[in-house]
């Protein structure tokens, strides 16, 4: 059935599809009946696979990566397709068009994406907003939410929400991490956890953050402010997969010193290399861009093998790239990783996603 669904998507441009596939689930959910059918087809069987982690309860390890809802327009609509978790976002403080467009291309001979979105959201204030009427959504469903910010208290059977920040365009480096700090503060009761996201590539010079100095600047600014809070949030980073070893060793240093609680690993790729000569051709003709999807399934894993190993397994890792089937999240799972998030797999195989992985999962369990 999706198979079908996916070609009509795919005549239309890739990201008039997102919003139009989206909205149309929007209005599905919205009609009497038609929500619980939804819940009946896609909601996975969870049960075995409930994951505690950053003092938080994860109903099942698969999560929606940052970028897909990036203005928390689509919580109600992503929860009925069975997600123990999404990532929203990347927000910034300042509302901003992002990239011209079109700046999301897809290359299926490869199952693979091309985006160079820049960043492209509805401003922290905004966001905010509507994550708090998420929160009382909540509420009304009765879902639990005792232990609401705490660190040794699970969010019940409610779907883990995390925020992933960034800066905006126009901010210099030199004071990006004023920018990380305003949505942090704005976002600090309404998120679970949080992601800074220093590793697009679709903003200019954003990646030079990874460097140490900068880093540290980043985190420790933002771990200071954490630490000053009662009950304070789950700090990750979120790295590239075009980072060196010796880059990696510094990832692990920090975040061993600012005393992070976990790592995002990994964000999309520059490199072109796992290609099909199809795909190099027409992304040739696409220009700049993060890769996303299968051809990074490789080098993801890879990256994530070496944070396991320069941290000594002791800084929980979200995993991401090229992960489309229950065998892909096996993978990440048993080179150490504790959660997958998917995104580019969501595209490709559809809202059934999900229960497929989690049914592999619970299999092997």
């Amino acid at each position: 059935m999706y198979s079908l669904i996916r070609n009509i998507l795919f005549r239309m441009e890739a990201e008039k599809a997102h919003y139009f596939a989206m909205n149309l689930l929007r209005t599905a959910c919205s009609i009497p009946g038609i929500k619980g059918i939804i819940q009946q087809f896609y909601q996975p069987d969870n049960s075995g696979l409930e994951k505690k982690m950053f003092g938080l309860v994860f109903k099942n390890p698969v999560g929606l990566g940052a970028g897909f809802d990036k203005n928390a327009r689509y919580l109600r609509e992503l929860e009925c397709l069975g997600f123990g978790f999404v990532e929203i976002g990347t927000v910034t403080p300042l509302p901003q068009e992002g990239n011209e467009k079109p700046r999301l291309f897809r290359l299926p001979n490869d199952k693979a994406l091309i985006n160079r979105m820049g960043f492209n959201n509805d401003g922290v204030k905004e966001v905010k907003q509507r994550l708090e009427a998420w929160k009382e959504f909540c509420k009304r469903q009765g879902t639990r939410e005792e232990g609401q910010g705490t660190r040794d208290e699970g969010q019940g059977t409610r779907m883990i929400i995390g925020g992933n920040i960034g800066k905006n365009k126009i901010t210099p480096n030199e004071d990006a991490w004023k920018d990380y700090e305003i949505c942090f503060n704005e976002l600090f009761e309404v998120v679970d956890y949080f992601v800074v996201n220093v590793s697009s590539p679709n903003t200019p010079g954003l990646r030079e953050l990874q460097e140490k100095d900068s880093l540290l600047k980043i985190l420790g600014t933002l771990q200071a402010n954490n630490t000053q809070r009662t009950n304070p949030k789950p700090l990750l980073l979120k790295i590239a997969p075009d980072l060196t070893d010796g880059q990696l060793k510094d990832i692990a240093d920090i975040a061993a010193t600012v005393h992070l609680d976990g790592l995002v690993s990994s964000n999309t790729t520059i490199s072109r290399e796992k290609l099909s000569l199809p795909s190099k051709q027409q992304a040739d003709n696409i220009g700049m861009g993060g890769l996303s999807g299968k051809p990074l399934k490789e080098a993801s894993d890879e990256v994530l093998r070496k944070l396991v190993e320069y941290t000594g397994g002791k800084i929980p890792i979200i995993a991401s790239g090229g992960i489309f089937t229950g065998n892909d999240a096996k993978d990440k799972l048993n080179l150490g990783a504790e959660l997958v998030q998917v995104w580019t797999g969501f595209i490709y195989e559809g809202p059934a996603i999900v229960k497929k992985i989690t049914k592999k999962l619970n299999s092997t369990t």
